[in-house]
């Protein structure tokens, strides 16, 4: 055809941009929730969170998800799990029923299941139902043990999924992996470490981000400021964005984190407008940020937890060869970290004070300044 017409006809291939990756970490403290009940129960926070991960789901058909449960004693998975082959439900993975003597009942509700778009019934499902057991699971000896939440566990399970899911997408598309990117950060540039830096392989590669629902305090994970400064720095270097939508408490160290990761953080008001918040402020992925105006947070509360008691403190004595900080002199000063002899010096003592010189007056033509000068009285 081309000799007949004497022209050139070359096949332009669509190339699709990558799809992009949302980790969910939902906050599942009991004593938390319990504190916000009158506002926003689980439930109902459960139930706004799955209608926000269908709308990622929709932006793109490709777009990828996960949800990682934070609970009082462990970090656990709640959205994908694997099946145990041996265990049967009333409805397959394709969403046929099956006739094995199930009642009318749960008939009738797989039937009605199988009217959903099939993604969004799955994340639905599995998070449900993983999330009860969950909770069935926590005996009362558990809350009574711990009133925190394991944050840092459920940002390490995050990472890990993220690099298995980019290294999957970029061997079967040809795309840059996290070493890459993580290479590519180091290599100089004119933006400090959290500088956010956009290039062609960023949109080649899996478009990751982390979303943290929160509701327990700082002090509630103080104990966890090394590994969770860990995580912090190993997203910051991967340019992976980790978003806070903060519905109670204070958070010293999320704060931290989405300022080292230019991430989004919110603190609500009213948790009870959660899901406009999620689909106002969070749904926009990295490339859509680029041409929006994000909500910053001005005031970032940048204090440390201690490495002795693992207390939040302002001032402390920090090694000056590991860098570990303590909120009170370490017994013979002696790092508690890397073991090395410690010289405090004065420091702490009180600064001697100096009695302040009497300025003297200046004299003008033999007189104080600011005084009148004695003049003689004038005789008859």
């Amino acid at each position: 055809m081309n000799s007949v017409d004497a022209s050139e006809h070359y096949e332009q291939a669509a190339t699709d941009l990558a799809p992009a990756l949302l980790t969910v970490i939902i906050d599942t403290n009991p004593h938390a929730w319990a504190q916000l009940e009158d506002s926003l129960s689980l439930s109902k926070a459960i139930a706004n969170i799955l209608v926000f991960i269908n709308a990622h789901l929709a932006c793109n058909y490709a777009n990828e998800v996960a949800v990682v449960a934070s609970h009082s004693q462990k970090a656990t998975w709640l959205y994908p799990v694997h099946q145990d082959k041996d265990t049967t439900t009333s409805s397959d993975q394709d969403g046929d029923i099956s006739m094995n003597g199930a009642s009318a009942a749960a008939a009738a509700a797989a039937a009605q299941q199988t009217n959903k778009y099939r993604p969004f019934r799955m994340v639905e499902e599995q998070v449900n139902r993983n999330l009860r057991e969950l909770m069935n699971s926590t005996t009362d000896n558990d809350l009574r043990l711990t009133t925190s939440t394991m944050l840092a566990g459920a940002l390490t399970l995050a990472l890990s999924h993220i690099n298995r899911r980019t290294i999957a997408w970029a061997e079967a598309h040809g795309g840059a992996d996290l070493e890459d990117t993580a290479a590519n950060g180091a290599g100089g540039g004119s933006g400090g470490p959290g500088t956010a830096r956009y290039s062609a392989e960023d949109d080649e590669r899996l478009q990751s981000r982390i979303l943290v629902v929160s509701v327990s305090g700082s002090s509630d994970s103080a104990h966890q400021y090394i590994p969770m400064m860990n995580s912090i720095f190993a997203c910051q270097r991967l340019h992976i964005p980790i978003d806070v939508c903060k519905l109670s408490g204070d958070a010293v160290f999320l704060q931290q984190a989405c300022d080292a990761t230019k991430g989004i953080y919110m603190c609500l008001d009213n948790p009870g407008g959660l899901l406009q918040y999620l689909m106002m402020a969070f749904l926009p992925d990295q490339r859509s940020r680029r041409h929006l105006v994000l909500p910053t947070n001005v005031n970032v509360d940048f204090r440390a937890a201690c490495f002795c008691h693992r207390r939040v403190v302002r001032t402390g004595y920090v090694c000056s060869i590991c860098l570990s900080i303590f909120c009170e002199p370490p017994p013979g000063t002696v790092c508690l970290t890397c073991g090395t002899q410690l010289e405090l010096g004065d420091y702490g003592a009180k600064p001697a004070l100096l009695p302040r010189k009497k300025k003297k007056k200046k004299r003008v033509n033999g007189s104080a300044a600011g005084t009148p000068m004695s003049t003689p009285t004038p005789g008859p």
